[in-house]
């Protein structure tokens, strides 16, 4: 048996930090939304236990990818909960990725391929797990995993695994990778980085707000200020999570496609896509009819 899902890009419309725990994690306040793009993975059952990933991601060990991480510790949690007699109990598994989004890029790439794992392994091993438990089990792969798990566009507070959906709207967006990797640990242990951002409502969040990490990105990585200073003539550029990528909001595709074909031709350097933002997960869609 196999099964093909997406594993959809996320942005950051806003992105407040209020604190930072004594644990070292920082306290915030965004909304994520997903968009029609991302990657693809393929699930293969297998006659022996083994778990396979193909393929390899360059300079990404195998038990540091958060796909076999995310199935191997699916397969614990299943043995835990007495779904199984024993992890090996369950059939191995060949995965095949098609990578689309950037690493580094702030559009939540490996956190998605996670939560893609953890959800298609729960309907091809029949474990039914919910998804609470696996919210849960997700969230100690990184703080991303829980949105993408959940499925819907989300007023997240905490460290990101508060979830309320929200009522977004759904414009279509220009989404530019400057062609660097950027390191969330080096932008999150910033001495300048705002850690002091007034709390503010769910409702206000809607009416507009900023990324409180663009002004230390924007001084580390000159390719992404770069890049928030071309796509701002056009609109409110943002920067999504601690980037690499930026991206503006436009009213329909035409307009979209129009800023693309200008970027093709003033910064061929540059990766950009346009795609829908969307409230309901295209992964959780295709799980409905899969």
């Amino acid at each position: 048996m196999t099964l093909t899902l997406p594993a959809p890009a996320k942005l950051n419309r806003m992105l407040h930090i209020t604190g930072q725990r004594a644990d070292g994690y920082h306290e915030l306040q965004t909304l994520f939304q997903f968009l029609e793009h991302g990657d693809s993975l393929s699930f293969t059952l297998r006659d022996d236990e083994a778990i396979r990933l193909s393929p390899a991601i360059d300079g990404v060990p195998e038990e540091a990818n958060l796909i076999v991480r995310a199935a191997r510790l699916l397969r614990e949690a299943a043995h835990a909960q007495s779904k199984v007699a024993s992890p090996t109990a369950l059939p191995g598994v060949d995965i095949t990725l098609e990578k689309v989004l950037p690493m580094g890029g702030g559009l939540g790439g490996g956190s998605s391929d996670a939560a893609t794992t953890l959800l298609a392994l729960d309907r091809l091993w029949g474990l039914e797990l919910g998804e609470d438990a696996l919210a849960e089990l997700g969230l100690s792969l990184g703080a991303d995993v829980p949105v993408f798990v959940r499925g819907f566009a989300a007023w997240a507070e905490g460290i990101g695994e508060r979830l309320v959906p929200a009522p977004l709207d759904t414009p279509w967006f220009v989404v530019i990778h400057p062609g660097v990797e950027v390191a969330t640990p080096a932008v999150f242990g910033h001495p300048q980085l705002t850690r002091s951002s007034l709390a503010i409502s769910m409702a206000r969040a809607l009416q507009g707000g900023r990324n409180d990490c663009e002004v230390v990105v924007r001084t580390l990585y000159p390719a992404v200020a770069d890049a928030l200073d071309w796509l701002d003539q056009f609109g409110t550029a943002r920067l999504t999570g601690t980037g690499a990528c930026v991206f503006c909001a436009f009213d329909d595709a035409r307009q979209a496609s129009e800023v693309l074909g200008r970027l093709e031709l003033e910064r061929p350097m540059w990766h950009a896509f346009s795609a829908r933002g969307c409230n309901i997960s295209p992964l959780h869609a295709a799980l409905a009819s899969a």
